[in-house]
């Protein structure tokens, strides 16, 4: 079922049979045999979204096997490299150091080198300055006051810095974020982060597609709160 490391030992359907058969029959069935195969996403995509969760999660448990299929799927050290690093800021710092700990070791199983990975400063994409000017005068205009500290790094830090780094696509660097979003709860992000998604290229048949991965691996408590959000998104663009 899952493809360990050599330090992080994954699970079998016989090891899920001795505890539940039926959540081996359930994980055999429809998880591996229906849910990715589906034809609303790639399996890249599906890689991207389900890694995202876990590490939003701090469910590592899942993540040898799951960072290991999204390389045999077409993500690359490099994206893979990012995805952890975005997500230091939208899951939390330790959430990313826990990351790291397995996926230095998939690295060095796969012979995965410092020159496959980002540069910690490479030249960053072109900065839309008038989405930017837009998007931080309404946060300063409603937040400003409250914590001058997070309306400054938000500027700075994730906006002018973060989204601009090259090693993630915009379009993907937005499904990562809007996966962590729904995984954890954070309904109220999604409208604007989503919405960023779509701009970036998701269309609305991979969004709705997105939720329906979320649901076995955030569990259905987090996409059905996300729904509403999503469904008002869907039709503010249409």
């Amino acid at each position: 079922m899952a493809k360990p490391t050599d330090n992080h030992p994954a699970l079998t359907l016989d090891d899920l049979r001795s505890v539940s058969p039926a959540l081996a029959a359930f994980t055999q069935n429809t998880v591996i045999g229906d849910l990715w195969s589906r034809s609303g996403l790639s399996a890249r995509d599906r890689s991207i979204v389900t890694v995202a969760a876990l590490i939003a999660r701090n469910q590592t448990i899942g993540l040898p096997h799951y960072v290991n299929k999204a390389l045999d799927s077409g993500v690359s050290a490099a994206e893979v490299s990012e995805i952890v690093t975005h997500l230091a800021f939208y899951a939390g710092w330790s959430n990313a150091f826990f990351a790291v700990e397995i996926v230095k070791d998939i690295f060095v199983e796969r012979g995965i080198g410092a020159d496959q990975l980002p540069e910690a400063s490479p030249q960053l994409l072109p900065l839309n300055e008038e989405a930017e000017a837009k998007r931080a005068n309404g946060v300063q205009a409603n937040f400003g006051d409250v914590s001058p500290g997070v309306v400054h790094y938000t500027a700075e830090v994730l906006f002018k810095s973060l989204w601009l780094r090259p090693g993630l696509a915009p379009r993907d660097r937005s499904l990562v974020t809007v996966a962590a979003l729904v995984a954890n709860g954070q309904v109220a992000q999604i409208s604007y982060h989503l919405g960023r998604a779509m701009d970036n290229g998701l269309t609305q048949e991979q969004a709705s597609e997105v939720l329906t991965q979320l649901a076995f691996h955030s569990g259905w408590p987090c996409v059905f709160s996300a729904m509403p959000v999503v469904k008002d998104v869907f039709v503010n663009r249409s």
